[in-house]
């Protein structure tokens, strides 16, 4: 696992250090725990630490202290790395790098450019990622955005760390949900033509479905003309079915979301597919008939009790096309299935992984992802109804309020299986207040550097043509360290299926770019321009006391490290499916 260059080297020499303390008979652990570094709480205890010592106490059987004082015996290549090494009780490493260490990071980010932070952790594994997949019965609501994102994200930093990621949206049009939406804009079809029918008790009562009653009208309605009331109504399924799916797709586009893949749940109903693979688990002993109705022997794989497959009616559950379709994905031959669901579906994942087992396959061949309830806010004040549909926030609403990176944004700031609120007029902000704002605000006022750089004649060298030596300055290194601590983050991000880290890593990536640049000067100021070139150590007078003055070694460099910071910002921002803007 790729943790950028300079973690790469302190965990090498770590190693280094523990394998040359076994070859002396110091250590005599036969297989080495696996060697992580943090970041110290405070920056006067270093710039990195282990506890390494501390993991290996149990099996050295000996203070970790002890085991501490031995790693560092055994650094080799101590004096090429460290300024300082210290043992914190009870065996804490904490190990401050030397400057010129962290100075070639920058070199790092520019050979890696856009590829920074990529690995091959997942060496081309075929993943499917399954998200949104809500029925085609109204526009997508606040809940599947936030789904949405969270699929997208999850996906695209898959992607970054070596697997190969198909995203697909499972079309939920078959089954009762489906009847009800034909028999919804049926009853509204027939009072637009002043032919009134009862409204289903359970149909759907938001305005969108008078809309598409009134399209049927329009297009179809001439062909509907004496037709029976049962092909009328099943005419206004299928065409109410294709104008929704297809306001989906336009939401999601909207929202910066394509899916390579759309798999229709009718297909496996029509082609037969479920009850093929209900005959197939059956004849594995995996069904059994009870009451006449048919049960999956869940509960054999984990699950609380078994399940229904097949009611008395001969009617299928959801669960039995749910099974098709997961089978389906087997057979396609992927390494791993990720379906993001909404927290209310907790309780289903027992039984689906039931299912995985049912065909040798191991429960964790399917991961899940919740994503929790998502509270409307506006100044602090929940939202309670939409202008629109009547009933709920669709997500088209909010992009079209805030715009669709500060929604992706927002959606992504917490763990997706906790609550968010989401408080629009903060969306909306131009200000360090609003957290994607001041995110995307840092990517483009490094932007207006160049432009600055380039009308006053100022070169921009990258960081391979400047002399890096230069960035020694606590504040330099810390932005360096930030900088190199990014492709952790991605690769922890992805593995754990958790892109809130990285909304927050972009956070704290962008203050310490803010802080540096109101404090720090980066170009010179254009007064001072001449009298650099007669003062190369750069001690010149300015009318800003509060910042110091700028050799042309110094500002090069320190325009290196904001190509740095803005490539990492760029690379951040595009993992999440939001944009990086040169201007705001």
């Amino acid at each position: 696992m790729s943790s950028g260059v300079v973690q790469e080297k302190v965990i090498n020499a770590l190693i280094g250090a523990l394998n040359g303390a076994k070859q002396k008979g110091q250590l005599k652990t036969e297989a080495w725990p696996l060697v992580s570094l943090d970041s110290p709480k405070r920056p006067e205890w270093g710039d990195l630490a282990s506890t390494v010592a501390m993991s290996l106490a149990a099996s050295e059987q000996r203070a970790p202290h002890d085991i501490a004082q031995i790693i560092i015996d055994n650094l080799t290549q101590r004096e090429q790395l460290f300024d300082r090494v210290e043992i914190v009780r009870p065996g804490f490493l904490n190990l401050t790098v030397k400057p010129a260490i962290w100075q070639e990071v920058l070199r790092e980010i520019e050979a890696e450019g856009a590829g920074y932070g990529r690995a091959d952790l997942g060496k081309h594994q075929r993943v499917l990622v399954e998200y949104v997949s809500a029925n085609p019965t109204g526009p997508l609501h606040v809940g599947h955005g936030r789904g949405a994102a969270v699929g997208q994200a999850v996906a695209n930093m898959l992607k970054a760390v070596g697997y190969d990621v198909v995203s697909e949206y499972y079309i939920n049009d078959a089954g009762r949900q489906m009847k009800l939406l034909g028999a919804s804009v049926y009853a509204r079809y027939e009072q637009l033509s002043n032919r009134p029918v009862e409204f289903p008790a359970e149909g759907y009562h938001g305005s969108y479905i008078t809309a598409v009653a009134e399209r049927v009208k329009q297009q179809i309605g001439p062909e509907l003309a004496g037709r029976p009331a049962v092909e009328v109504e099943e005419r206004c399924r299928t065409f109410a079915n294709q104008e929704l799916l297809n306001l989906i797709r336009e939401d999601l586009k909207s929202f910066g979301i394509e899916f390579e893949s759309w798999f229709s749940e009718a297909s496996l109903v029509n082609s037969g597919a479920v009850q093929r693979v209900l005959d197939e688990l059956q004849s594995q002993q995996f069904l059994f008939e009870q009451e006449g109705a048919w049960w999956f022997r869940s509960s054999a794989f984990g699950d609380e009790k078994d399940r229904v497959v097949r009611k008395q009616d001969g009617e299928y559950t959801y669960l039995a096309s749910d099974i098709a379709y997961h089978r389906d994905k087997l057979q396609r031959g992927f390494d791993l299935l990720i379906d993001v669901w909404g927290a209310d579906h907790h309780g289903y994942i027992p039984r689906m992984q039931a299912v995985v087992q049912a065909y040798g396959h191991p429960k964790d061949r399917l991961q899940v992802v919740l994503v929790q309830m998502v509270n409307l806010l506006r100044g602090g004040k929940k939202v309670e109804m939409s202008k629109r549909a009547g009933e709920f926030i669709t997500m088209r609403e909010v992009i079209d309020e805030v715009g669709a990176d500060a929604a992706k944004f927002f959606f992504l700031m917490r763990d997706s299986d906790s609550h968010l609120d989401f408080d629009l007029e903060l969306a909306k902000q131009r200000s360090s207040d609003n957290p994607v704002y001041y995110v995307q605000y840092a990517h483009a006022r490094i932007a207006s550097l160049w432009r600055v750089a380039t009308a006053r004649g100022i070169a921009c060298p990258l960081p391979s043509q400047t002399n890096l030596a230069v960035l020694t300055d606590q504040d330099e290194l810390g932005l360096i360290r930030k900088l190199s601590a990014y492709p952790s983050v991605l690769q922890g991000s992805a593995t754990a299926y958790e892109p809130h880290r990285m909304t927050y890593y972009l956070q704290q990536l962008a203050g310490l770019l803010h802080t540096f640049y109101n404090k720090h000067r980066i170009l010179p100021p254009a007064a001072d321009r001449d009298l650099l070139m007669a003062a190369p150590d750069g001690v010149v007078s300015t009318d800003e006391p509060q910042k110091e003055a700028l050799s042309p070694e110094r500002t090069a460099a320190r325009l290196a490290l904001m190509s740095g910071v803005q490539q990492v910002l760029r690379n951040g921002l595009k993992a999440l499916g939001i944009s990086a803007p040169e201007q705001m």
